[in-house]
């Protein structure tokens, strides 16, 4: 199965669009390929002042709630987007080994 089919059954919600284009697509590949993620729900765009557009993208694996699902977290510019990530971990612990097990692989992009 293709890195494309498994980010196209495991994306859902409202927001389909990500900030980073290509850049965010990739990084939303990368991350639905690990087997304890099992949803990836992006979230609204926020805007954060007047600057201009652009500038480098970065992710990061924010700190999981007590049921071990994570938050992606991209900014690119005074744009960022809070991405939803549903795992099949059941608690906080293992949520905090796998949010450290994504930032490792997604360090190239902060």
């Amino acid at each position: 199965m293709s890195s494309d089919s498994i980010l196209k059954d495991k994306l859902g919600g409202s927001h389909t669009t990500v900030i980073g284009g290509r850049s965010g697509k990739k990084i939303l590949r990368t991350v639905s390929q690990h087997p304890n993620v099992k949803r990836i729900i992006p979230s609204v765009i926020s805007v954060r002042g007047k600057s201009a557009s652009g500038g480098s993208l970065s992710a990061k694996i924010l700190r999981p709630d007590s049921r071990g699902n994570l938050r992606l977290l991209l900014s690119q510019g005074t744009s960022s987007q809070e991405i939803r990530l549903v795992t099949n971990i059941g608690d906080f612990e293992e949520g905090e080994k796998l949010m450290e097990e994504l930032n490792d692989i997604l360090s190239e992009y902060r």
